[in-house]
């Protein structure tokens, strides 16, 4: 499979070649990304209008687009220079005025020459009790109307090119889609009773109605399923080429496992158990696991990586906990650190502090074998740091480790399986899109003994009693974290709003008392403000979102948030979940700045509703949409052209099952299913499953 398939030419030739598209349309449309006739294919008509000719206007609820025969009567010309130039036309029952401003008499007179019969299709509106059509859309002869559509698809436009282009553009790009051969499994086809794609996208551009443009219309489903589909096989091929690379297997004892669950002070929770079953399981294949641990704030996944750690451990081998920072990793190890006392085996870390002769030593007794688990950035990752028999690499809390990440940690060779986790819950429709080519395990139970944390909504206009609250709580002993909004992308103001606050606070609460993290520090002034807190010196931290990930100071029982209004609604929620980690009962106070939105009080209202970080997100997701939500641009999302990942949610699970079913059968996309897979592949442009076809 050396190039794009010859079927496909047509829709990949230039822009210039459809009609109506000269060389100054074709640059503004790539300028908006629509580099080829597929891409005019693919963007489909947001709305129709109804052309369909009429007898009158009579009875008609105005205002609305009508298309009806009329005859020309007389012409009033406008009175000043730009006024309203009038002609007055009658249908089979009454009259009404066409009315044009700026308007050229000699040319309107030789288009609408009194007497004559004309159809005209236009929006009708009343105005002062007379009709009016301004500027009608279309005036044609009788015999010539036929070309007016009765429905008239409208497009999304580019700066500078008309609807009249748009369209044109499109006819012209159906004229040349090609039939194909079907990709999509016939059973499906048959449930849901889909068009084939040829006659999906010509119903899709043909629009009978305001139903046919609904993301359910049937050739649309089938239309966004193809994107979808598209890419779960591109994510189910990676997922192939993975588990081909042979995993090692690992088959846990149970030994060191017993030990620790003896000596916790808990019962782990069916959420926790069922988890740590799947991985056993996966480890002791002999096929690559590439598994997603996502749990919610404080669901116990610190518990269920360290007993997978433990099954590299028991088979002989050791495993790799990596963390996107210093602080982080140190954090792992503190947590890690009673679980592999109790069941006896040696935890070392490793990050860019260590240099020299420490770094050497550790570096060897890696290589003996002697750590068995290693918690480290990635720092870990550098060419002379060797494992005796490294099993399992758990990669923690990455949005930022895409597809391909995974892909190059894979070619690192060592045959290693994969355990990524986040503690962002994300919605199952997003987590397919984007893990799609990982199982996924989900820990959605809370641990016994996790106090709920109190929140409350509260306007900046109290500011003072949130400060005598503070202080309060402060005498009692207790800390609190103190989150300052980015209030723009400038870092300057971010700075500012931080730095403001901290000098309020410490001329308020005393010297001494409160700390600063922000983003603008050097990484040495960041970890000593947050050890400072950590062990209790300063008791209140004024914070930018960086310590929105992990760090846990367990005395920490209160969390204010400034302008909680414009903050995502997960990162309300993974900030509240810093406190409620030891005995004190915890509040979280979100501070907005009045007025409100409906949108901003919702937003707020569903946090005071619920803990549970699942429904926040689906919420979220139905309110700020995809992109927003995991920050488009590094979130690895692919861009869909017609399918909605909010709306179809559904849609994408059974792609992503098909694929892999269609995978499982044909691993090389060679039967006749398989072909017309390729060609889908190709006119989606999914390069990277190309490639991975043709290597494998």
């Amino acid at each position: 499979m050396t190039g794009r398939p010859e079927i496909l030419f047509p829709l990949f030739a230039g822009l210039e070649t459809l009609d109506g598209v000269g060389p100054k349309t074709a640059q503004l449309l790539t300028q908006s990304g629509t580099e080829a006739p597929r891409d005019v294919l693919f963007g489909l008509p947001y709305a129709v209008i109804d052309r369909r000719r009429r007898d009158t206007i009579q009875g008609a609820d105005l205002p609305s687009t009508l298309t009806v025969e009329v005859t020309v009567g007389a012409h009033r010309p406008a009175r000043n220079k730009g006024g309203a130039y009038r002609v007055h036309v009658e249908d089979a029952q009454t009259e009404f005025q066409l009315v044009f401003f700026h308007a050229r008499g000699d040319y309107l007179k030789k288009v609408l020459p009194q007497g004559a019969r004309r159809v005209v299709s236009g929006k009708l509106e009343l105005f002062d009790g007379m009709a009016q059509m301004v500027h009608p859309d279309h005036m044609l002869p009788v015999e010539s109307a036929g070309d007016i559509p009765e429905f008239e698809p409208v497009y999304h436009l580019t700066q500078g090119v008309t609807q009249k282009t748009a369209y044109k553009a499109a006819r012209s790009a159906l004229a040349r889609a090609p039939k194909l051969a079907e990709w999509i499994d016939p059973s499906q086809i048959g449930r849901e009773q889909w068009p084939n794609w040829f006659d999906a996208v010509t119903a899709a551009h043909n629009p009978l109605g305001a139903d046919d443009v609904s993301p359910h219309a049937p050739a649309r489903a089938r239309l966004a399923y193809d994107e979808f589909f598209a890419h779960q096989v591109t994510l189910a091929l990676a997922r192939q080429r993975e588990r081909k690379a042979r995993g090692i297997v690992s088959v846990a004892t149970g030994r060191l496992q017993s030990r620790v669950l003896a000596d916790l002070p808990y019962k782990p929770t069916g959420a926790q158990m069922r988890a740590i079953d799947q991985i056993t399981e996966d480890m002791a294949s002999d096929a690559r696991m590439n598994r997603l641990l996502q749990g919610d704030v404080g669901a116990g996944k610190t518990l269920v990586a360290f007993m997978a750690l433990l099954v590299s451990v028991e088979a002989g081998g050791q495993g790799v906990m990596m963390a996107p920072t210093e602080i982080l990793a140190r954090q792992h190890l503190e947590g890690l650190r009673p679980l592999a006392e109790s069941a006896g085996i040696v935890l070392e870390i490793l990050t860019g502090r260590d240099k020299g002769a420490e770094r050497r030593a550790k570096l060897e007794a890696l290589q003996q074998g002697n750590i068995h688990i290693l918690v480290g950035t990635h720092a870990v990752f550098q060419s002379d740091v060797a494992f005796r028999d490294l099993r399992l690499a758990i990669v923690d809390e990455q949005h930022r480790f895409g597809v391909r990440q995974r892909m190059e940690l894979s070619e690192k060779g060592q045959g290693a399986d994969v355990l990524v986790m986040t503690a962002t819950p994300i919605p199952r429709s997003l987590a397919l899109a984007q893990y799609g080519d990982m199982d996924v395990s989900v820990l959605d139970e809370k641990p016994p003994g996790r106090k709920p944390v109190k929140t409350a909504v509260i306007s900046t206009e109290r500011m003072q009693e949130v400060i005598a609250h503070l202080q309060r709580a402060i005498d009692e002993g207790r800390q609190c974290y103190w989150v300052c909004p980015l209030v723009d992308e400038s870092e300057v103001s971010d700075l500012t709003a931080a730095e403001e606050r901290f000098k309020r606070l410490r001329a308020v609460l005393g010297e001494g008392v409160v700390g600063l993290v922000h983003g603008q520090m050097p990484p040495a002034d960041k970890d000593a403000a947050m050890k400072a807190f950590q062990e209790g010196q300063t008791k209140v931290l004024v914070a930018t979102t960086v310590i929105e990930v992990g760090v846990n100071v367990p005395n920490a029982s209160i969390m204010v948030i400034e302008r909680a209004e414009i903050f995502g609604l997960a990162q309300l929620h993974q900030l509240r979940g810093r406190v409620g980690r030891g005995e004190a009962d915890s509040t979280c106070l979100l501070m907005y700045q009045p007025p409100l939105t409906d949108g901003g009080r919702k937003r707020l209202e569903i946090l005071r509703e619920t803990e549970d970080g699942f429904r926040i997100s689906e919420t979220d997701l139905e309110m700020r949409g995809a992109g927003d939500l995991i920050g488009t641009a590094q979130s690895g999302l692919p861009k869909f052209r017609i399918a909605d990942i909010e709306r179809q949610a559904g849609l994408m699970a059974t792609a992503q099952t098909d694929a892999r079913a269609l995978l499982a059968k044909d691993p090389k996309l060679t039967s006749d299913r398989g072909r017309a897979v390729r060609v889908l592949l190709w006119m989606m442009r999914q390069d990277q499953a190309i490639r991975l076809i043709s290597v494998g």
